[in-house]
């Protein structure tokens, strides 16, 4: 992927919508069910970018940045906690007139996606979720990993934050790739170009508080998985050193019925290493719903 690939990126197949003010970006293609993805942090909408010819084939697939990420308005007064992003996700499908929705989620949106799932559960307003795959991400605070350096950022401050550049961004992110699948420096780069823009270190700290969210909020979202009445599938990098292996093991033995796919060899980012085989496991799963 070259720079030339991420401008294509941000210039096709997208829209803009505002929320409270602010300008998201948000690719919208494909015909079919509607399928919403939800990005990590710090990332955007172009981690789907391997996927997408996959996705728009048979979904109509929808990508926001979510508001201090990517191409997306980064104001430093927002309010960037996980009912906030929910808030945003509804508004956007209302927005596109989606009333019904599959979610893939990954990283900072598997948090996301289990707020939207316990709305739905309570009857809030809001499009109906038909069904949630996971991507690697802390589903069980307990046994999420949270990086030394992102624990700065939270506890420091903005300050932290200003401290990184490329060169320790390429060195954080790509320790979260299994040894063979990682990317190489340059295409590291790019993700690092997208969430500097506009500002983007300056909401880093604000953000980052999404994992003590986990903690505080884990019986209403872990919650919303066991009780969910909609289907459930992870598909988990088990090679993952912050959200692998065992937590893949703790969610089959905490949610009912538990559907898991593991990918050896795999690491934090299964839509990127090895995202052929992220199709395939997302077909199957929705067969019976297609």
């Amino acid at each position: 992927m070259s720079k030339s690939d991420l401008e294509t990126w941000a210039t096709r197949q997208f829209t803009h919508l505002v929320h409270q003010g602010h300008q998201v970006f948000v690719k919208d293609a494909g015909e079919g069910e509607a399928l919403l993805c939800l990005h990590g942090y710090p990332y955007s909408s172009w981690q789907w970018r391997k996927l997408w010819p996959g996705l728009t084939q048979r979904y109509r697939t929808i990508a926001p940045d979510m508001i201090g990420c990517g191409l997306s308005d980064k104001p430093r007064d927002f309010n960037y906690n996980i009912p906030a992003q929910a808030d945003l996700m509804v508004d956007l499908l209302t927005q596109l007139g989606v009333s019904e929705v599959h979610v893939l989620a990954h990283d900072y949106g598997v948090s996301i996606a289990q707020e939207l799932l316990a709305r739905n559960q309570e009857g809030q307003p809001g499009p109906r979720i038909r069904s949630v795959c996971f991507l690697n991400g802390g589903l069980l605070p307990e046994k999420f990993r949270e990086r030394l350096e992102h624990r700065m950022i939270r506890q420091r401050g903005m300050q932290v934050a200003l401290l990184f550049d490329g060169e320790s961004y390429v060195r954080s992110i790509g320790a979260l790739y299994a040894k063979e699948t990682r990317p190489p420096e340059d295409e590291l780069l790019l993700d690092w170009e997208l969430q500097t823009r506009n500002g983007g270190l300056f909401v880093a700290d604000k953000i980052f508080h999404f994992l003590e969210e986990r903690i505080n909020n884990r019986e209403r979202w872990v919650g919303a998985m066991q009780k969910a009445k909609v289907p459930l599938r992870l598909i988990n990098g088990a090679a993952d050193p912050i959200a692998g292996e065992s937590m893949a093991e703790h969610y089959a033995d905490t949610v009912p019925n538990a559907d898991v796919v593991s990918l050896k060899n795999i690491g934090h980012y299964p839509h990127l290493e090895c995202p052929e085989q992220v199709l395939r496991a997302l077909a199957e799963f929705h067969e019976p719903a297609g």
